[in-house]
């Protein structure tokens, strides 16, 4: 039987939240931000909170990959090409090719396009959110075609994510109803299983139109795993919540003044979040978009503006925090390094350590070295 669990939030006055509030819940912290604050800047080392792998993805005529990582599980890798090409390949922790699977076509049993998948290891299952046919598509990890569900009707899943053994998490747009929703699945039959909605009073979108009519958007991603939870952001909301096992959410990032009161509009989006930080993205919604990089230190309970920096690197390369996360809890995000620029950068005497030794190791027509930056625990 469906299960049909609907979330309503509804924000009470939270008083004493300047700069953040602590409980011996770890549930009940949250951070309040001042969009329009400006704030110190601090300078951050990323091998200081966080340990960073690289992996050196095998090279041969059966696997020549861009390698953009869909997922990333406790045995294997899955990563793909371009995603029109239908091409995946599942590579293990070390790098080495496992298979290449292609399922792509306009068949039943077939997807025409891969953005996002899961790696289901634990039911040796991969999921293909097909937003072309609007399905989520089931096969082994042989690339065995299992099942396929419809998307919600009037709805379509923008990311998917392992929730737990049995259910994803996604979030909808084009939906028939006016706010973000998120919902939680059955994996078997993509039976609606909870539906969650960040109530708001009016549509913020982060559409810009330029004096040239020329219309861009700024992309951030509406859900973010955090240890056992997820995070949930709607930019049309004030209040970033956290989304814990049993259904339930709480406050993690309030943001002030009121989105809905402001013109142009400051967004403010989380971004990587780890023990210590929750970095974040400032939008301001003009000139196209204006970015900000800012994070809140747990330990100190401040806020500031950030520089992050590579430490493999001889002048500690700054770290573009581009949103590429997975579903393994361990993993806070990846980025990948191509072969050309590895081997530019060891030329030019720039690396050190184990990336150095990778470099040396390269050429030219080896597929991108991936780098995972994982929790310490």
């Amino acid at each position: 039987m469906r299960r049909f669990n609907t979330i309503l939030i509804i924000i009470l006055m939270i008083a004493g939240c300047r700069g953040g509030k602590q409980s011996s819940n770890e549930s009940d912290i949250y951070v309040t931000v001042d969009v329009k604050a400006n704030y110190s800047k601090k300078e951050l080392i990323l091998q200081d909170f966080m340990d960073v792998e690289y992996i050196v993805l095998e090279t041969n005529d059966e696997f020549i990959t861009q390698g953009v990582v869909l997922d990333v599980g406790k045995e294997t890798m899955l990563i793909r090409n371009n995603a029109q090409d239908g091409e995946m390949f599942i590579f293990d922790k070390k790098g080495k090719g496992i298979r290449k699977i292609n399922r792509r076509g306009g068949g039943g049993e077939e997807y025409k396009i891969i953005l996002g998948s899961v790696l289901d290891e634990d039911n040796n299952e991969i999921f293909v959110n097909d937003i072309i046919t609007m399905k989520v598509m089931v096969y082994d990890l042989f690339g065995n075609f299992k099942r396929s569900f419809q998307h919600n009707e009037g709805d379509r899943y923008d990311n998917i994510y392992n929730f737990d053994s049995e259910n994803l998490i996604c979030n909808v747009v084009d939906s028939k109803t006016p706010e973000k929703s998120f919902i939680i699945i059955s994996k078997q039959d993509g039976s609606i299983v909870s539906k969650i909605h960040i109530p708001f009073k009016q549509k913020k979108s982060t559409e810009f139109v330029n004096s040239g009519n020329l219309v861009s958007f700024y992309f951030y991603y509406p859900i973010l795993p955090f240890q056992d939870s997820w995070i949930l952001s709607e930019s049309s909301s004030d209040t970033v919540f956290r989304l814990l096992p049993d259904y339930s959410m709480v406050p993690f990032i309030i943001r002030t003044p009121s989105i809905q009161s402001m013109s142009p509009e400051v967004f403010l989006f989380p971004k990587i979040i780890t023990d210590r930080y929750c970095f974040m993205d400032r939008i301001k919604m003009e000139n196209n978009f204006t970015k900000t990089d800012l994070v809140y230190d747990r330990q100190e309970r401040t806020i500031y503006e950030y520089t992050l920096q590579n430490d493999d690197y001889v002048n500690k390369k700054l770290v573009n925090l581009s949103v590429w996360e997975t579903n393994n809890d361990r993993i806070a995000f990846w980025q990948k390094i191509e072969a050309d620029e590895l081997i530019k950068s060891y030329k030019r005497n720039e690396l050190k350590g184990e990336l150095k030794k990778i470099a040396e190791e390269l050429d030219e027509e080896s597929n991108p070295v991936i780098m995972l930056i994982k929790h310490r625990t």
